[in-house]
């Protein structure tokens, strides 16, 4: 086991890793001082505190055309006007036209498409399973590179233009902050250590599936990247994260290189990053994509139905490690397809396949 340590301003639960976040801060390359004193100053924003509609679906059905009534999201976005005061000034509501703002717009966008993810693929009504409201707001702070889930809203910066160039712009991005509601929602994983890493991985989980089920993507179609689209052009790198290929998704003269994992023989010990919830999560990553490339076809059908049930069945402990999480998904797959199904195999397969059992078999 590898370890990595990084000294890391305060915790904020955000997309980007506080040691990615930390290489930027300390860059002392001309071309990016916006970007490395944004990064200082995103690194040094405390976490703020936290504080039924219906639409008509239609659908062809032979020669027949269905109406259904279906659930609908409440949608509302802010605009904190580059400062960090939340919510501020609400700026687009459900049913309002586009605002021409395209940070607005696209989180408006991008939080209706995960709504719909989440109601087709799990029947579950937002983040709450209960229609409650999507609260987001954008254009929060200065150059802010991140964003985050605060226990009530999504909150996005703009990126300092040099290395970031906009968190609305991926909806992997904005999938995986709501992920981390529907996670709470559901009871909550521990922000540290193995349950952290899980409480990411589950977000890109849900951030992927999104993202895939609004594209129409089956999991051998899909990039499986988390935040492509969020780097600027000149950035050595694809994506925040792989999840096909832990450790691969940017190899950065500013940024390092990637330092996910994809095994538990490269799990990395480290006090920072809140025990490397950011990094480990590559391991679960890859299981999760084991899983969806052997069962095929649309990943949000089966390997993510597994996962979603695991996380709502109400089984898991606040502090449950990857050992546990995987015996978990057994059990759901066991329960949803039966204990001799190929999904049984395929979840077995894949946590051996990353280390954390022994073998297929066990």
């Amino acid at each position: 086991m590898s370890e990595v340590r990084a000294s890391v301003g305060p915790m904020i639960a955000g997309i980007v890793p506080p040691f990615l976040l930390d290489r930027l801060a300390q860059t002392d390359d001309p071309r990016l001082a916006r970007a490395a004193a944004a990064a200082r100053k995103t690194l040094a924003v405390p976490r703020p505190p936290r504080p039924t509609r219906t639409r008509l679906r239609l659908s062809i059905d032979g020669d027949a055309l269905v109406a259904e009534a279906v659930p609908a999201p409440d949608r509302i976005i802010s605009d904190a006007g580059n400062t960090e005061n939340l919510p501020g000034r609400r700026v687009r509501s459900e049913d309002d036209p586009p605002s021409g703002d395209s940070a607005v717009d696209e989180a408006y966008d991008g939080l209706g498409a995960t709504y719909d993810f989440f109601w087709d693929a799990f029947a579950r009504d937002g983040i709450d399973a209960a229609g409650g409201s999507l609260l987001a707001t954008v254009h929060f702070g200065d150059d802010y590179d991140n964003a985050f889930w605060n226990g009530e809203r999504m909150v996005f910066g703009d990126g300092d233009g040099e290395v970031f160039v906009g968190f609305t712009r991926s909806l992997s991005v904005i999938a995986h902050e709501l992920g981390h509601g529907v996670t709470e929602a559901a009871g909550g994983l521990e922000y540290q250590g193995q349950s952290g890493a899980l409480n990411e991985s589950l977000s890109d989980v849900f951030g992927a599936l999104a993202e895939q089920h609004h594209l129409g993507q089956t999991a051998d179609e899909a990039t499986w990247l988390i935040g492509e689209g969020i780097f600027a052009p000149d950035v050595q790198g694809e994506a925040l994260r792989s999840m096909k290929a832990p450790g691969t998704a940017y190899d950065d003269d500013v940024l390092g290189r990637d330092p996910q994992p994809g095994h538990m023989r490269d799990y990395v010990e480290t006090e920072d990053d809140n025990g490397g919830v950011h990094i480990n999560s590559g391991i679960p990553n890859r299981a999760f994509y084991l899983v969806a490339v052997a069962l095929g076809g649309n990943a949000w059908e089966r390997a993510g139905l597994i996962w979603y049930r695991t996380l709502t069945a109400g089984t898991l402990s606040p502090t449950s490690d990857f050992t546990a999480f995987a015996a978990a998904t057994l059990a759901a797959a066991a329960a949803e397809y039966g204990e001799e199904s190929e999904e049984v195999a395929a979840v077995r397969a894949a946590w051996a396949g990353v280390g954390v059992v022994e073998d297929a078999a066990a």
